[in-house]
Formats: structure tokens, C-alpha cells, sequence
């Protein structure tokens, strides 16, 4: 018997939902070591991955979070010694946000970790199957950021 679209729909939402979760789950667990939790090393990550260094308030867009949250965040990173926040040469009311040379060491390993993780999850899927689901999964991005 086959199921209804919004059978179907609600099963995509739920997986979707569910796998993302149990994917940041199995990767934060896999970084546990490195003294930097999940919200550390994925800030650490869209650092080191942006091609200029961002502002506060682009970091807190790009992570989905709110500023303050962000803030917070910085400041544990910089007392760390993996970030150091310096104000913009055109507006000194802005913070940007860099990794040290500390951070750029654990980026390093957080990379090697998390590519390992990545190649160990998606082994034995097909190109063609991996090239689908991430159109799909862009599309949908693309949809949910027009609608917002």
C-alpha cells in the first residue's frame, strides 16, 4: 500500500530532522577529545572556512544564532587562546573575528576528524546517490531562505 503525500512529506521531515541531529551527535562525540564542544569547533570551522575574516555579526548568521549567543561563544574561544577579535579597519564599532594560530591547529584536527567521520558515513553510497540527495537538499535550502 502506498503512502500519501504528506505521509511521505512528514517521513522526509522526520528523517531529515533526525538524521542531521544524529549526524552533529556522532560527530561532536567523535571531537569530544579536542576540550571544544560542538558549538566551539563549528564556530572555529566557519572561521577558518570563510575567505575573509567575518564579522561577529556574519559568524552569528552563518552559525544560526543569535548574536549574544555568539558572543558568549567568542569570548570562551578568545580566553582560550583560539580566537582573537580585532575591529574593522572601516568600522571600528565592528568585530572581526580570527583564529589564532592555536585555533588554526585544532581547525586542523577538527578537518581530519571530521573528514574521516564524513568518508566513513557515506562509504558504499554511489556518486550518483550522494549528488541527488545534496541537489535535493539544496533546493530545499534555497526554499526555506526565500520564504523567510
Amino acid at each position: 500500500m502506498s503512502q500519501t503525500p504528506q505521509t511521505q512529506t512528514e517521513r522526509f521531515a522526520a528523517a531529515l530532522h533526525a538524521t542531521a541531529r544524529s549526524w552533529r551527535l556522532a560527530l561532536d562525540a567523535r571531537l569530544k577529545d579536542l576540550g571544544v564542544g560542538q558549538a566551539g569547533w563549528m564556530t572555529i570551522a566557519m572561521i577558518a572556512k570563510a575567505t575573509e575574516p567575518p564579522s561577529q555579526r556574519m559568524l552569528a548568521d552563518l552559525l544560526g544564532i543569535e548574536g549574544p549567543s555568539l558572543v558568549s561563544m567568542l569570548d570562551r574561544l578568545e580566553r582560550d587562546g583560539l580566537v582573537r577579535r580585532t575591529p574593522c579597519s572601516i568600522d571600528r564599532r565592528v568585530k572581526i573575528a580570527q583564529l589564532t594560530d592555536d585555533g588554526r591547529a585544532l581547525y586542523a584536527r577538527v578537518r581530519k576528524e571530521a573528514d574521516a567521520f564524513r568518508l566513513a558515513m557515506v562509504d558504499g553510497l554511489s556518486e550518483e546517490a550522494l549528488t541527488k540527495a545534496a541537489e535535493l537538499l539544496e533546493q530545499l535550502r534555497t526554499r526555506i531562505e526565500r520564504a523567510e
